[in-house]
């Protein structure tokens, strides 16, 4: 017979490989190694019974229920697929793990045991041989119907393996989707962005924003180089399956310093309860970083009870496609709102969700009127949800009533520190007041919790060029143009500061890339007459021409900020007339480096005042 090992202090040695049994913590050498908690479960039955097989339907017994889910066969081909890998076992070769053909698996490596404090050990005895009868028993094993493996059931809590250091701040990493429908892509991506609200709302760290964390989407970057560039001290990672109405989320929380598992679970109900999933897994990985922070207040999370399956499964389709941030994803978003206020009106979260759709610049003309409909309809149903007052609060300030978007943006970050757009949208209220110091230190707190988020950084350097710090806002327009290759706004950037610097080669330089991203021949076109001119005639006829050329192309503002550095006051003012109620004159016209000249000026604090009326 096999050596049977039960006790859960059990430490098992195999070659150079050590297995805790308790904290199922695999190490290499002393070396901790990164499992995920569903291989790291099999992993623990088969070492159990180290030399004898273990069936495909007892693993499912012991590791998923014996009344489980309905993608058994690929979560236990997944695990063991990990095992080997972590192991750098060969499946046609096997050192450790051995398949017993339409059976189930071997541990066959020789073993030791030993508790904490133990230097004994017990060596496993080799595997038995199996004889005829043996594999007619076990291949006659009854194959479960899908009546008996529908039903959730609820799964032991793994004691948390601190560090002893205090935690501070947490990165969720994109669930993975193993769902064999990679069209459920977006389902995975809208879990990972709904936990993250979650931990935001009850952990009282700073949870760093969706948009960052995708960029380590099916990374095999080791976790402590993440954890340096967001900034963090832990990592939450795991894996989402939906099959049908049932999803399954298994997840890890992980102290990113040193790579120690501090907590591992897996959760699985029906579709109907799947906010109450994230909601219990935000609870447990709250409460383990709770071990190690400060208690946190408890703060407010939305009403879900009337949210159906179907609604839900719209949101997160439409938070997935707004996400993109394109016009071509937009309709369709706002399609997946409307459809989630169908079929749950109660659904605070889906009139937030169509809000910004309709105030969103990169979707089409703005229809404010409609945004600020449903950012009110959000809040009428929930009062204290954060997303929505941040809805309402751009809403307000891209319809210039920045004395009515200023208290609601604020009671979005009160309600939600860690909501990044909150702050990011705060710091562009700022720089409409004409205060970009204050701007820039809200845009420290929105890029700390979204350091690769694109609006967050294209904001900055605009803000670094209201605070005349060119230099610097090449280098972040630099790397805007890194973080969302190609990006014409990042060459629009450069090219702005390159004609306020008087710089017209790099200028038209930056202005050809702009072009070449944005596909415009005729944008093209302009660029080599103006390297003509400027060949010929020098900087002011080329800056000049460069400015009629904008404005006959209908860039208005662009074209007062060539005037604006060419001192034509006459020409500055005739466009930001005619321009008034353009959204980027809102935003520029207090502090633009471009309308220094003119800060004295009568007839400029005239349409200054027009522009923000609530200000002078």
């Amino acid at each position: 017979m096999a050596t049977h090992l039960k006790s859960p202090e059990d430490r098992i040695s195999f070659s150079e490989f050590e297995f805790d049994c308790g904290t199922r913590e695999l190490r290499k050498n002393g070396q901790t190694l990164r499992i995920e908690p569903q291989p790291a479960k099999v992993l623990s039955v088969l070492i159990r019974n180290a030399g004898e097989i273990v069936t495909r339907q007892k693993l499912m017994e012991e590791v998923w229920g014996s009344e489980t889910f309905v993608d058994f066969d690929q979560g236990l081909n997944y695990a063991i697929r990990r095992i080997r890998a972590t192991l750098d076992d060969d499946a046609d070769a096997p050192q450790f793990l051995e398949t017993v053909p339409k059976i189930g698996y071997r541990f066959i490596a020789p073993i030791a045991r030993s508790k904490a404090g133990d230097q004994a050990s017990v060596a496993s005895p080799p595997p038995p041989t199996l004889n005829r009868a043996t594999v007619a028993a076990l291949v006659l094993i009854p194959v479960l119907t899908l009546s008996t493996i529908i039903a959730w059931r609820g799964r032991h809590r793994e004691p948390a393996a601190g560090s002893g250091a205090r935690l501070t701040s947490l990165a969720v990493l994109p669930l993975r989707n193993l769902s064999a429908d990679p069209e459920q892509e977006y389902f995975s991506d809208g879990m990972t962005d709904e936990l993250i609200t979650d931990l935001a709302k009850t952990t009282g760290v700073k949870v760093i924003s969706h948009t960052s964390a995708e960029r380590y989407k099916n990374t095999t970057m080791p976790l402590p180089q993440i954890a340096r560039e967001l900034g963090v001290d832990a990592v939450v990672e795991g894996t989402v399956t939906r099959a049908g109405n049932r999803v399954r989320i298994t997840a890890q929380l992980i102290d990113a310093r040193n790579d120690t598992h501090l907590w591992a679970d897996s959760y699985e109900r029906d579709m109907t309860d799947t906010l109450a999933i994230q909601d219990n897994l935000a609870r447990d990985i709250a409460s383990q970083i709770r071990g190690n922070v400060l208690p946190a207040p408890e703060l407010h999370e939305p009403s879900t009870k009337n949210v159906s399956a179907i609604a839900l499964d719209s949101y997160m389709r439409g938070r997935y496609l707004w996400n993109q941030r394109n016009p071509q994803t937009i309709a369709r978003a706002k399609q997946y709102f409307e459809d989630a206020a169908r079929q749950a009106p109660e659904f605070a979260l889906a009139y937030s969700g169509l809000a910004d759709c309709y105030w969103a610049y990169w979707g089409g003309p703005p229809n404010l009127a409609l945004a600020e409909r449903y950012a009110r309809k959000a809040l009428s149903l929930d009062p204290e949800l954060a997303e929505a007052h941040a809805s309402l609060g751009i809403v307000l300030l891209a319809d210039r009533r920045d004395n009515e978007a200023q208290p609601e943006l604020l009671r979005a970050i009160h309600l939600n520190p860690n909501y990044a757009m909150a702050h990011h949208f705060y710091s562009g209220y700022l720089v409409n007041r004409g205060l970009p110091e204050d701007a820039l230190e809200e845009n420290d707190r929105a890029r700390q919790l979204d350091p690769f988020g694109v609006a967050v950084n294209a904001l900055r350097t605009v803000i670094l060029i209201h605070l005349r710090r060119f230099n610097d806002a090449l280098v972040q327009a630099g790397r805007l143009t890194e973080l969302s290759p190609p990006n014409p706004v990042a060459y629009g950037y450069l090219a702005r500061v390159y004609w306020l610097q008087q710089r017209v080669p790099e200028a038209l330089e930056a202005e050809r890339k702009e072009g070449l991203a944005t596909h415009q021949d005729q944008w093209l076109l302009d660029q080599s007459e103006l390297e003509e001119i400027y060949r010929r005639a020098g900087p002011q006829p080329t800056l000049f021409r460069a400015a009629e050329l904008m404005a006959m192309h209908g860039h208005q503002v662009a074209a007062a900020f060539e005037y604006g550095n060419l001192r034509n006051s006459e020409k500055v003012l005739e466009l930001l007339r005619a321009n008034c109620d353009n959204g980027d004159v809102v935003l520029e016209i207090r502090s633009a480096p471009e309308f220094d000249f003119l800060r004295h000026d009568p007839r400029f604090l005239e349409i200054e005042h027009h522009v923000h009326p609530d200000y002078l």
